[in-house]
């Protein structure tokens, strides 16, 4: 069983990732999992903090002579900000310790800051944000590009583009290939395959920057060439389609999840949703003439590309701020502005590719078991001539 998790703080020393059960023998591509890190940074309205942080990631154990060897993985990514924090946020509690001079007691509308200070007890947010900062998607990211050179090896690849950003909205469905190509261009500045629609996205971005203000969106991941049969229906936390939603609505800011056409099927007919099956004697393989269903019927994968979207609100620290009250005092104040993005949909789909791509290595882990990648592959072999001979 494929488990991970992270720990650290936004401006503390470091952002650690750990997970384990990942088979041995997994070549560890090193320049692509910095180059996914690289990209969980870009896109047009982020904001100072990526100026400051270079994400690179540590290995520490987990991985020997250039593959996984079956033991637990541990990344580290140093946080380049200590420098500016290390007084403020120390292990220990020295005399000169700068923590009451920049304590956090007007909490930001729509944060942790406020909910989670009254649930650890601290009249102080600081300890709330530091963890409950995006920044902590950096570990994610870290672990979800271990666990797409495991998918890699499966022919599985999984990307994500930008669909809407505020108003501004894809008009049409994404062809596998625009999205590679997209995610190829490290300069297009919103992720969109259509250079358009981008360009207003774009402006929508600048024109709530001038305002002081944030804008959310929508970011689709997209898993392509999944096979047939990971997930189940047999138990309502083992449906995969639930387990996605889960893992993504888990990113930071996120408020919504999509699978397939979700959110429109709702107000439509069943003849208008469904996915008509075919079947394709020259591949021996059933197909589907559309794939309204997201890749996933009854909580298993059809065949289809697994189709994953996450709704995004406007990130909560605004340049304008909003009222709220002194945790101290009581009384009313403007929120507190902490050095933040403007837009960080492009972002949120990195991630949203690093949490899909771990849920399907747990899956195809659970179906096809095996302590190193060459079990892991005759086991699945043996499943593929099943499928193909069905």
């Amino acid at each position: 069983m494929i488990r991970y998790v992270t720990a650290g703080e936004s401006h503390g020393q470091a952002l650690i990732a750990w997970i384990s059960g990942v088979p041995a023998g997994v070549p560890i591509d090193f320049e692509f999992v910095q180059r996914e890190l690289h990209r969980r940074q870009l896109g047009h309205g982020r904001g100072g903090r990526q100026k400051i942080e270079k994400d690179r990631v540590e290995f520490l154990a987990g991985v020997r002579n250039g593959q996984t060897i079956g033991a637990p993985i541990a990344l580290r990514i140093e946080n380049r900000d200590w420098a500016n924090w290390e007084k403020t946020l120390s292990v220990e509690n020295p005399p000169d310790s700068e923590s009451a001079q920049r304590r956090l007691t007007a909490p930001r509308p729509g944060h942790a800051d406020l909910a989670g200070a009254m649930k650890f007890n601290f009249h102080d947010a600081r300890y709330i944000l530091e963890r409950a900062s995006a920044r902590e998607t950096a570990a994610r990211v870290a672990a979800g590009s271990i666990a797409k050179l495991l998918l890699g090896q499966f022919e599985c690849g999984v990307l994500s583009h930008v669909i809407a950003v505020g108003k501004a909205r894809l008009p049409r469905a994404a062809t596998w290939s625009e999205i590679q190509s997209v995610c190829e261009n490290l300069d297009s500045p919103l992720r969109c395959v259509d250079a358009a629609t981008e360009a207003l996205m774009k402006s929508e971005v600048d024109v709530v920057h001038r305002a002081g203000n944030t804008v959310g969106g929508i970011f689709e991941v997209v898993a392509h060439n999944v096979f047939t049969g990971l997930g189940t229906h047999a138990q309502w936390d083992e449906k995969l389609d639930a387990r996605l939603a889960q893992a993504v609505m888990s990113i930071q800011a996120v408020k919504g999840v999509e699978i397939g056409a979700g959110i429109s099927a709702a107000t439509s007919y069943g003849s208008e949703v469904m996915d008509e099956i075919g079947y394709d004697a020259a591949a021996k393989r059933f197909t589907r003439a559309s794939n309204r269903a997201g890749g996933l019927e009854g909580g298993i994968t059809n065949g289809e590309d697994v189709i994953v979207r996450g709704y995004l609100k406007p990130i909560s620290t605004l340049r304008t701020p909003l009222g709220t009250v002194d945790m101290v005092t009581k009384q009313p104040i403007s929120a507190a502005y902490e050095r933040s993005d403007v837009c960080v949909v492009p972002a949120g789909g990195v991630v949203g590719e690093a949490m899909v791509s771990l849920v399907l290595a747990q899956a195809m882990s659970e179906k096809f078991g095996g302590d190193s990648l060459g079990e892991m592959r005759r086991n699945f072999d043996g499943y593929a001539r099943q499928i193909r001979e069905f």
